[in-house]
Formats: C-alpha cells, sequence, structure tokens
C-alpha cells in the first residue's frame, strides 16, 4: 500500500501542526476544514512554518516550493476522502464526533485508504468497529510538540491488518519519526488520559 496523498480533518491547531509535517515530508496534503476562516488560517500558519523552516535550513528553497505544491484545501470530508490514501481526523476528543467523521469515512473513502484517527484517550476498538474495514483502522498518537518529538504511536486494533499497520511506518519514517506499535486497549488509554493531564 504506497500512500501518496494524505487528508486531514480538521485544520485548527493539531491539524494544521500535523498538516504541515505531513508536507515537509514530501506528501500531498488535503486539508479540511468546515470553518472557511480557519482554513485561511491553517494556509497562512503552514506556509509561515515552511518559511521558518527554509530560514533555518532545514528546507532548501525547492523543497519549501514543493510543499506548498503539495497543499491544497477542501470544504468537504467527502471531497477529501475521493483524494487520500490516508485519512486523518484531528479533531476534537469526543467519541460522538468521532464516530460521525468515521462513518462517513466508511462510506465515502477510497477501498484501500488507511482511515486514522489521533485521538489518544478513546477507543480506536469502537471506532473501528463501525466500519466495514477494520483492516484499515488505526490510531495514529503523535507527541508534542511534534517537530520535535521523535515517537509515532501506531494504535492497531486485532482486526487491523500486518499492511496497514507497515503502510503506517513507512509515513512514520519519511517523517522522521520512529514507529511505535501498540494493541488498543484501556492500559493504553488510560496512559494517554494521565499524560493528557499532566
Amino acid at each position: 500500500m504506497d500512500v501518496k496523498t494524505i487528508g486531514v480533518i480538521g485544520a485548527a491547531a493539531k491539524g494544521r501542526e500535523i498538516g504541515s509535517a505531513f508536507l515537509i515530508a514530501g506528501f500531498r496534503t488535503v486539508l479540511e476544514d468546515v470553518s472557511p476562516a480557519i482554513l485561511d488560517q491553517a494556509v497562512a500558519y503552514i506556509r509561515e512554518t515552511l518559511h521558518h523552516g527554509m530560514a533555518s535550513r532545514r528546507l532548501t528553497q525547492a523543497q519549501r516550493a514543493a510543499a506548498i505544491a503539495n497543499l491544497s484545501t477542501a470544504h468537504s470530508v467527502e471531497d477529501v476522502c475521493r483524494q487520500a490514501d490516508l485519512l486523518i481526523e484531528a479533531l476534537p476528543e469526543e467519541m460522538e464526533l468521532q464516530l460521525e467523521i468515521f462513518t462517513i469515512f466508511d462510506k465515502f473513502a477510497r477501498t484501500h485508504a488507511i482511515l486514522a484517527s489521533t485521538a489518544s484517550s478513546l477507543s480506536i476498538n469502537e471506532l473501528a468497529a463501525i466500519t466495514f474495514r477494520e483492516e484499515n483502522c488505526v490510531g495514529l498518537h503523535f507527541h508534542h510538540p511534534l517537530q520535535d518529538m521523535k515517537p509515532l504511536e501506531i494504535i492497531r486494533v486485532h482486526e487491523t491488518s500486518d499492511a496497514t499497520v507497515a503502510a503506517c511506518k513507512v509515513v512514520a519514517r519519511r517523517m522522521g519519526k520512529e514507529a511505535v506499535v501498540l494493541l488498543d486497549s484501556p492500559e493504553v488509554i488510560s496512559k494517554n488520559i494521565s499524560a493528557l493531564q499532566k
């Protein structure tokens, strides 16, 4: 499974930071938000982040230009679903909202697409279970500050396929992250909730 295009659902603080990291890693990235104002702010933030990356010599001018060219936006989740090889939500950690998004993912995403949640305090098992493609579902838990922290936790469920996990490992490697694969469990959720409360 080759991930070329990543769709990020939610362009607030978490989404724009994740989106910029995908762009720096060379992925075509589609950023979506229901709010045009938040989407505009996110694009401005990403352009500024890429500019700072060039100023600090972490990015060449050619890399910055390529990253900007790889960025596009959308105003509906369905539109992003039709384009992405990996869909990742970056929304508030509210189960009802997450279930709604995964229902849309399941209905509109491409057959091979990976369906991912950034939620660290919710059950990936519950999200995967409402889809007809549990083998494609994972949690992707980034540590913050995202640019400085190396681990990327890949939270799998029993049904998650090895191909899905392998594709996520490739994404992590391209981002300069160290992939840590964990099985979704109450212990993992409890650990993440504790970390959020610190």
